[in-house]
């Protein structure tokens, strides 16, 4: 079988998005599937819709696209606001962009003028973590300009948190959003506005024991897709953390000093490092490297250690010399998974389509 490649069990992706769909739901909060991370895999958003999702979000244009050829026909949002060259093809595939500036706003607008129809609007706000989104301040001022404005539709608001400076999402933010939800819906009269509160990072909050006001929608694609939480990179209980692995194939395994000799300069990626003298070790060789994955994010079997990666090729040291062509499976964190789903060198191998079970154990 060829290697490397990532496998996908569509039937843990598709429990984990149902899991997730039920407990947000009773808390009436909605899930958007986001797929960016898979680079727009149609089978992985048929998987999540399958688990209930309301609608699918891809931060590119290119990856709804992709979906929208494969005939999937579920609402779409942009979550990435478009260059404004970009704005035709936004408004043929997406219903809706998350948006924080008023000259993409008018792109978008001219170019839903030119289909004969309206592009909903989310108007991002910044609540500290220093991404994408307008000043609270300035929230009220901009809604009622793209409300007012032909061809848009104000259909909400929203806000990222955890992604740039790592700002924990809780009661304080999620509260001011609440606020600003109130605020507008009483001067604008639009009572139903979509409140997307953020991301994977907001799970611990929307499932705790607090008021979650009027946040009616959640981005989330990490718990979907690897059951973690990324605030502390763990797994979530009751999810399945290996929905995808990355498999590669050994080509080398030799014993060899575990300290390298010789005058040491910069290696080829990252900075110069010393390994520490062990002895004589057993050096394995994998036939994968950063064009293929983030090395920093595979988790290796119980026994195995990473050593080093290099474009290429991934160091390991094993407890036994293995043959080469022998396969090695890993576990992926978030930033190894979207390497691996956008890298031409790995492969596909869709490995179920049928819902898993539950799992039993508490992670």
């Amino acid at each position: 079988m060829i290697a490397p490649r990532i496998e996908i069990d569509l039937g843990k992706v598709e429990q984990n998005t149902r899991s997730l769909v039920d407990r947000l739901g009773s808390r009436g909060i909605q899930v958007t599937g986001v797929t960016k991370a898979t680079l727009g895999s149609p089978d992985v958003a048929r998987a999540m819709l399958r688990g209930g999702v309301t609608r699918l979000g891809d931060s590119r244009v290119d990856n709804l696209e992709a979906l929208k050829e494969a005939g999937i026909r579920a609402p779409m949002m942009l979550l990435r606001a478009p260059d404004p060259a970009w704005a035709d093809r936004a408004v043929a595939v997406a219903q809706s962009s998350l948006v924080s500036d008023l000259d993409v706003a008018y792109a978008l607008s001219a170019a839903a003028g030119k289909r004969g129809s309206d592009h909903g609007i989310v108007l991002m706000v910044e609540l500290g973590d220093l991404r994408e989104g307008v000043l609270a301040s300035d929230v009220l001022n901009l809604a009622r300009i793209i409300s007012r404005t032909r061809h848009l539709k104000l259909a909400g608001i929203g806000t990222n948190l955890a992604c740039r400076s790592g700002v924990i999402p809780g009661d304080d933010q999620m509260q001011e959003l609440s606020g600003i939800a109130g605020l507008l819906s009483g001067k604008l009269g639009i009572p139903d506005l979509m409140v997307t509160g953020g991301n994977s990072a907001n799970l611990n909050w929307a499932l705790g024991r607090g008021q979650v006001g009027r946040v009616n929608d959640l981005r989330l694609g990490e718990a979907i897709l690897l059951g973690a939480d990324p605030l502390t990179r763990t797994p979530i209980e009751g999810l399945h953390s290996d929905a995808f692995i990355v498999v590669g194939a050994v080509i080398e395994s030799i014993e060899k000093p575990s300290s390298s000799w010789g005058t040491a300069g910069h290696p080829a990626l990252g900075a110069v490092t010393t390994p520490r003298e062990r002895g004589t070790i057993i050096q394995t060789i994998v036939s994968l490297g950063e064009q293929d994955v983030d090395a920093r994010g595979l988790v290796p079997p119980a026994g195995i250690t990473v050593l080093a990666a290099s474009s290429d090729h991934l160091v390991l040291e094993t407890p036994a010399r293995m043959v080469a062509g022998t396969e090695i499976r890993f576990g992926v964190d978030y930033s190894c998974l979207l390497r691996a789903m956008t890298s031409p060198f790995v492969a596909e191998r869709v490995i179920a389509a049928i819902p898993a079970e539950r799992p039993t154990s508490k992670r």
